[in-house]
């Protein structure tokens, strides 16, 4: 099974001199909002030596530009492309989930999912490929016609089918691109992203939403299967001291009951369809 990245990088400037590695660590360290002065605090460097190293007057080693990039948060793809810009080979790969030494990040997806059963578990890659998927959340998402390996960016942007069913739509929308968004950020940029997030922005219009008074604590997601309608929030859990490049970007997504109706319904559905309870 494959992560569904197509390992794409997007780099922070487009000009002739962010293909070197000065021009780059210039782009990732704007991108951050970083001083040159900001940037050697973090990295315990000084900035007379970011500077040197950005016009070229320093050549860095490639522990330093692995640092660099580590305090930069930059992603690892293009981690990989400072490296080669500053003659060393990568020091990332993307490998396919079905690879060996990848068993401990299933069999982690594995059992995160299955435990979470009966509420709905699924995990995610880089552009919102739904990797994997619990069993509630297979009965959910089918009803739909959407299963494991299908995107969430293409059915929220190439079709109805998604405003068809979730009942608070334009709300859940806005909320979208605000994520997307932080995510492209963080990545630097991201070319399907940003489309996503185009697309979404035209389907959203112009309009705002009125909120009268304290804003909810969450917005949950009002998703209508059939004859049940069913409140979901979700938390997002990600791999830690992972090196691998698709992994850095998978994404587990939990969603719990917003309220007792939908605790009720999914507990029911839990125990016709043989699930474990969540508290398990």
């Amino acid at each position: 099974m494959s992560l569904g990245y197509d390992g794409g990088m997007t780099q922070p400037l487009a000009s002739p001199v962010a293909s070197s590695f000065g021009g780059i660590l210039k782009g990732w360290r704007t991108q951050r909002r970083m001083s040159q002065l900001d940037l050697g605090l973090a990295a315990n460097v000084s900035s007379r030596h970011i500077s040197f190293l950005e016009t070229g007057r320093a050549k860095p080693s490639r522990t330093m530009v692995i640092h660099l990039s580590e305090t930069l948060e930059v992603p690892r793809p293009d981690r990989n492309t400072l490296l080669n810009a500053a003659g060393f080979s990568p020091a990332y790969r993307q490998r396919m989930l079905a690879e060996t030494d990848m068993t401990p990040i299933r069999q982690a997806i594995a059992w995160t999912l299955a435990r979470h059963d009966p509420y709905p578990g699924i995990a995610l890659d880089r552009h919102w490929t739904m990797v994997k998927a619990n069993k509630t959340a297979k009965l959910l998402f089918g009803q739909i016609g959407f299963q494991e390996g299908d995107s969430f960016l293409e059915a929220m942007t190439g079709s109805d089918v998604f405003a068809s069913v979730v009942e608070n739509w334009d709300e859940v929308v806005r909320l979208m691109i605000i994520r997307l968004r932080t995510e492209s950020a963080h990545l630097g940029g991201d070319s399907v992203l940003d489309e996503a997030i185009c697309l979404l922005c035209k389907k959203a219009g112009a309009g705002h939403i009125e909120h009268a008074g304290i804003l909810p604590a969450v917005i949950p997601v009002r998703y209508r299967a059939g004859n049940m309608s069913l409140a979901l929030i979700s938390t997002i859990a990600q791999f830690g001291t992972t090196e691998d490049i698709a992994v850095a970007d998978l994404k587990i997504e939990l969603m719990f009951p917003a309220d007792d109706a939908t605790s009720e319904l999914l507990q029911c559905l839990g125990q016709s369809d043989g699930a474990k309870p969540a508290q398990e």
